[in-house]
């Protein structure tokens, strides 16, 4: 259900935000004091991320599933006067993984945990040394609480998921928290989330 265009097509479809137009908290304090380069965001949904990674002149890969997403997406762009490269299509199946990025930002992309484990093990391979995947996800401690995220345990993560998928990496920060969001209609109230940096050896 989740790699579906029609689904994502319909949680998207209305004028507004669902997750609002600012930044996800933990993206943005992680961002602002890093240099600018190449960026990329899967599962971008809106762009509200992308948007403002542009905006401290980040070169922004947007994908996601939703063309309505990326129709969202690109307005808010030109509503803050930034370009944004968005892609709608199956990212996951169809990602070619050559380019190479500065930071990659997984903020609640949730998969099935099989495909998860692929995607996520390969990302670090498109990092350039010392570039960084900065993660936000809801732990499987969110599941029966009613601030967003998947009602389902296996679309899930923990500690231990984040260490098996990111052991390429040098670990900046590995952390569950108990949070209180604030992100449109469909991420509001206490939550339960992993936060991660990981940087890529310089050598």
């Amino acid at each position: 259900m989740l790699i579906n265009s029609h689904f994502w097509d319909d949680k998207f479809s209305p004028d507004e935000y669902v997750y609002g137009e600012k930044p996800n908290d933990f993206l943005k304090s992680s961002l602002v004091d890093l240099k600018p380069g190449y960026i990329l965001f899967p599962g971008d949904g809106e762009g509200r991320n992308s948007v403002f990674a542009a905006s401290l002149g980040w070169e922004v890969d947007a994908l996601d599933w939703s063309v309505k997403a990326k129709h969202k997406a690109e307005m808010l762009a030109a509503k803050n006067n930034v370009t944004i490269n968005y892609s709608a299509s199956d990212f996951i199946n169809s990602f070619s993984f050559e380019k190479k990025y500065d930071a990659i930002a997984l903020i609640y992309l949730h998969l099935p945990s099989e495909v998860r484990a692929q995607y996520f093990s390969k990302l670090p391979d498109i990092l350039n040394p010392g570039g960084k995947i900065i993660l936000e996800l809801f732990s499987k401690g969110q599941l029966g609480k009613n601030s967003g995220g998947p009602n389902n345990i296996d679309l899930l993560y923990s500690l231990e998921d984040v260490i098996s998928d990111f052991i390429k990496l040098d670990f900046v920060l590995l952390e569950e928290n108990e949070i209180v969001l604030d992100e449109g209609k469909l991420h509001s109230g206490p939550a339960s989330v992993i936060r991660f940096i990981g940087q890529k050896p310089l050598k």
